[in-house]
């Protein structure tokens, strides 16, 4: 069981967000620390009148210097914590009745589901783990441990491989944690369509699991059957799979990694579909875009899934002028009552903002454009009222005519 080494006291009037159940508490929000925590080691939070609060993982090198796994006072922080956090988070997700027909899905949000800074994946018959703190990077084994019981699974992969954990004071992480190691390309179900993934070195943790419900929108015959479409930033293929099965006339595929390119192309053959008019295309998108509008090529459907273009709040100027030249070009290639899926995933990035830099594309382009509805990441990445940080992923399904 973890004991208290430290209790963390807040600035007078900084209180109010942990009253209000954010989990986050950064360091200009602490007045002082008394005892001498070591980093990871789990703290009392209190306010100016030494009022309990919350109880936290302490990190003195991050901005983010406690991050709160409890609020009541009496809750021990052991064995039977983490797997009642884990089990609650599994439960929500037995209730979306995600199974037989999809096999992946997110089982752990992070501060979503009360486990901040945990993230686990699962791909049938393993799971992928990620653990962007300090605070659960060291309690890895525990939980490791009790994944493992609760779960059974065949394997348990670690995939702590990014940015935010620098942040923390941690380097990178990634290997076989328990049990076997899964195949180099390894198949899974979703929505009845079948991909391989690569859960060792894909993108995230294999798969963009998030916009599972967002290519299932798109790839919706009204939209894309008969029609030509524009996959851009395609990864390995999953909006290009909804819309072979859905019978779209032609689908062109862009992403920098040819690889990925290779099994988006197997992820069609898999489902069973030749199509010799399909492009894939290796290059950069802006190039692509630019290319394919000097020689006058329209499309009757585009899908824009950029990367994180702001990893950081100096970046979320350059970030807006990225999307919006995005945008901007693609309006330009879209047939008259064309549609687009246009996605941001920086958390920087709020929808409203997102819609603005939608709306000064759209004008510039000289295209009335109509949102038909606003999308988000899948019901398996569910946001925190109290956490907004969890909504990540926004974007518009848009049509549009030229003015």
């Amino acid at each position: 069981m973890d004991i208290p080494t430290a209790t963390l006291t807040l600035k007078k009037g900084r209180h109010k967000p942990v009253l209000n159940r954010h989990p986050w508490v950064f360091s200009g929000a602490i007045q002082a620390v008394e005892g001498e925590p070591s980093p990871g080691d789990l703290v009392n939070i209190t306010d100016q009148g030494h009022n309990f609060l919350a109880r936290a993982y302490y990190n003195p090198h991050s901005q983010i210097q406690a991050r709160i796994l409890s609020w009541a006072a009496g809750e021990a922080v052991d064995d039977a914590f983490w797997r009642r956090r884990i089990e609650r988070a599994i439960n929500g997700r037995v209730t979306l009745a995600l199974q037989p027909h999809t096999t992946a899905y997110r089982l752990i949000n992070a501060e979503a589901d009360g486990l901040p800074g945990l993230v686990v994946d699962q791909y049938g018959d393993y799971l992928v783990m990620q653990c962007l703190t300090l605070g659960i990077d060291r309690r890895k084994a525990q939980l490791v441990t009790l994944l493992a019981d609760i779960c059974q699974p065949r394997g348990i992969i670690e995939r702590s491989d990014v940015d935010v954990r620098r942040k923390e004071g941690l380097t990178s992480s990634d290997g076989l944690l328990w049990g076997e190691a899964p195949p180099a390309e390894y198949l899974i179900q979703e929505n009845g369509l079948i991909f391989g993934v690569d859960l060792a070195q894909g993108h995230k943790t294999g798969f963009y699991l998030d916009q599972r419900d967002n290519r299932a929108l798109v790839g919706q015959p009204h939209i894309v059957a008969g029609q030509t479409v524009l996959n851009l930033f395609a990864y390995t293929g999953g909006f290009a799979v909804y819309a072979a099965a859905a019978q779209a006339s032609r689908i062109v595929n862009v992403d920098t990694s040819a690889d990925a390119l290779a099994q988006a192309e197997r992820n069609i053959d898999r489902n069973g579909w030749q199509r010799p008019q399909d492009e894939y295309l290796a290059g950069d998108a802006f190039e692509v875009l630019r290319y394919y509008r000097d020689e006058g090529s329209r499309f009757d459907v585009i899908v824009l899934d950029p990367p994180k273009f702001a990893h950081s709040r100096r970046d979320i100027d350059q970030a807006c002028r990225g999307y919006k030249d995005l945008n901007w070009l693609a309006l330009r290639l879209l047939r008259p009552g064309g549609w687009l899926a246009t996605f941001s995933c920086s958390g920087l990035i709020s929808a409203d903002l997102f819609q603005k830099v939608l709306f000064g594309a759209a004008v510039d382009a000289g295209r009335h454009t109509q949102i038909i509805r606003p999308l988000g990441q899948a019901a398996d990445h569910p946001i925190a009222l109290t956490f907004p940080e969890s909504a990540y992923l926004k974007g518009f399904l848009c049509r549009t005519w030229p003015w």
